[in-house]
């Protein structure tokens, strides 16, 4: 009897034969439909939505409200708000809450970056009237209770405050933010330990809050797998008794535009070492002074390789491969109004010091026009990428979108995010690496202080 692979055999080496003799017919199979990641924007009632219907048999939903850290009225307001989310509501317990969500194998999550707060939900797609209904009602019927507040909330606050303090570099991170933006951006995403939270954050106060952070106008719905129109219908139905605007009696939510202000902070610490060597940057893709040359940049500084086995093409790669204990990552902070270029370093004192000295020379060497295009080519494509990979990502996109249409009433598009970078030429990089050098940097130092270099030791200016 003749074998199934015998009969399989010709037509396998035929079909080898092809692929050799005709490359490019096949190489067109892999060009991607990024129009098909597009959000379709809308308004019902006040209450601005987002949604892009991929396939799918489950659905992500959000609430993205502008209420992050940087709009908090009192310290600790954004982490309140966070852990209130899916307490108990003026029509269901948080019990009940729970039950229901376990029953339609749901997951629930809510979390706080500096600009926004995202409560949202995932859940199988014929589900979507009950947990619109439910975000609806989690934004406009919580109730603030005292005993939830102090045995609930209050714990999980402190118990983040704890464990910032061992985390070297979320506290550089922290410091640079308060150096180069003051208030505002400067807020650090959680209140550290000496922070008196207890003095401000109240069940009354926090309700008060609630009213002017989930009003209509301060609030986006953004969806991922449904219909646009089904989302419209429920959107306008289990939103309505959300505020039109924020009750006078509360007070406003700062909007004071952000400004780079610069400098250097030092901080004493015996868990390790970090040090943050920040440039103001770009805003995100809506915003008014989005710069994509700012993504090349920080792609062409880089640290961390995206290929296995191989130390990567980006600058700081080739020239710290001398420190093996050190980790050195080039990352840039987008917000509506402006941006934050960050190069964080932790290791021993030593690898730190030495490192940041590296850090400087390569920024001089692209402002010096001294990378050949092959780099700058690497940069964008990896920029591209990044970009895209970050709007595609369901829960990226979502937050990007909302925050857009809250910010600037449109939604976050990556595939023009992409033809963005892709215009960046070898000469806008070249100048922007130069304007950083000239301008005011950011230096932040967490650690052994003795050994850790201040900004003008390895040629920064402060």
């Amino acid at each position: 009897m003749i074998s199934r692979a015998s009969l399989c055999r010709p037509a396998q080496l035929n079909f080898q034969r092809q692929c050799l003799l005709q490359p490019s017919r096949f190489r067109g199979l892999a060009t991607p439909a990024s129009g098909s990641f597009s959000y379709e924007t809308g308004d019902v009632g006040g209450v601005k939505f987002a949604s892009r219907d991929l396939a799918g048999p489950t659905t992500t939903l959000a609430v993205v409200a502008k209420a992050g850290t940087r709009y908090q009225i009192l310290p600790g307001f954004a982490d309140g708000l966070e852990q209130f989310a899916f307490k108990a509501t003026h029509k269901r317990s948080s019990l009940r809450i729970t039950r229901e969500s376990e029953l339609l194998g749901a997951e629930l999550s809510s979390y706080h970056s500096r600009e926004n707060l995202v409560i949202g939900a995932k859940f199988m797609r014929d589900d979507l009237p009950y947990f619109v209904e439910l975000l609806g009602e989690v934004i406009s019927k919580t109730k603030y209770t005292r005993h939830e507040l102090q045995e609930e909330v209050l714990p999980i606050i402190k118990l983040n405050q704890k464990a910032l303090l061992g985390r070297t570099l979320d506290l550089a991170v922290n410091s640079a933010h308060g150096v180069a933006f003051h208030r505002g951006l400067g807020t650090p995403l959680h209140p550290s330990s000496s922070t008196p939270i207890t003095k401000y954050l109240n069940e009354d106060y926090l309700e008060a809050y609630s009213k002017a952070a989930y009003a209509k106008p301060n609030f986006a719905v953004v969806a991922n797998g449904v219909e646009h129109s089904e989302l419209s219908k429920w959107v306008g139905e289990f939103f309505a008794d959300s505020p039109d605007a924020a009750p006078s009696d509360v007070a406003a939510i700062d909007l004071t535009p952000s400004k780079y202000y610069g400098g250097e902070e030092r901080i004493a610490h015996d868990a390790g070492n970090s040090m943050i060597l920040a440039f103001p940057g770009s805003s995100s893709f809506t915003g008014q002074s989005y710069k994509p040359e700012i993504s090349v940049l920080a792609s062409l500084l880089g640290g961390q390789s995206s290929i296995k086995w191989s130390p990567g093409f980006s600058l700081l790669s080739k020239a710290t491969e001398a420190y093996p204990g050190a980790h050195i990552s080039t990352t840039h902070a987008a917000y509506s109004d402006a941006g934050l270029l960050c190069v964080s370093i932790t290791g021993t004192s030593g690898q730190v010091r030495d490192a940041s000295k590296d850090v400087v020379k390569a920024l001089k060497k692209v402002a010096a026009g001294e990378v050949s295009k092959e780099e700058i080519k690497k940069a964008i494509a990896t920029a591209k990428f990044k970009a895209l990979e970050s709007g595609q990502n369901v829960a990226a996109g979502l937050e990007l979108t909302g925050a857009g249409l809250v910010q600037q009433g449109k939604a976050h598009q990556i595939d023009e995010v992409g033809k963005g970078i892709d215009g960046v030429t070898e000469d806008q990089v070249k100048k922007a690496a130069k304007a950083l050098l000239d301008g005011k940097a950011t230096v932040s130092s967490v650690g052994d202080l003795y050994v850790l270099p201040f900004a003008g030791e390895i040629g920064l200016n402060v």
